[in-house]
């Protein structure tokens, strides 16, 4: 339940910054009803109606959901474009993703989230050197996590433990 809220949140969020951020342009005040409603007049009804679904679906949420929300939101008016852009690009591809794929990330990323602040960073970091790695690294490093997924529970500790032998104490 509390992943769904947060993916509902997070949909709200992008969906609302969207407009400003393929702009290229900051969001208006939030003061500035003429230029909201401009920006409304020139919705598609289909896009009005999702809007209003999910608008109401935040209405639904419990008040200190809906403040993460807005929090969220404030972060994200307050990025540079490009990086909204980025943001919501990322997130559109996401949302592209089969459902079960999508579960699956949200998954890792919860767990990530679970990980002590040290965990978290050497993780960081062995994705920044993957990433910075050559083509051909990068590749072998797949196949071994592509392999790596496949053993069952017993052959990864039997894995782990030569790995920990071989490393020494």
């Amino acid at each position: 339940m509390t992943r769904q809220v947060a993916t509902l949140a997070l949909a709200l969020t992008l969906t609302v910054a969207s407009g400003a951020a393929h702009a290229q342009e900051p969001a208006p005040p939030a003061g500035d009803t003429a230029a909201a409603r401009e920006r409304w007049e020139k919705l598609s009804p289909a896009r009005r109606e999702a809007l209003r679904a999910k608008w109401k679906a935040f209405q639904a949420l419990p008040p200190e959901k809906q403040a993460e929300a807005k929090e969220r939101l404030a972060r994200l008016r307050a990025l540079p474009p490009e990086r909204r852009v980025e943001l919501i690009e990322r997130y559109e591809a996401f949302r592209r993703l089969p459902e079960r794929e999508q579960r699956q990330l949200q998954e890792r990323f919860h767990r990530f989230k679970e990980m002590s602040p040290e965990r978290r960073a050497q993780l960081r970091k062995a994705m920044g050197e993957i990433l910075r790695a050559p083509p051909r690294e990068r590749e072998r490093y797949m196949q071994n996590l592509r392999r790596w997924r496949e053993l069952s529970p017993e052959e990864r500790n039997r894995a782990r433990e030569r790995w920990r032998q071989r490393r020494g104490p």
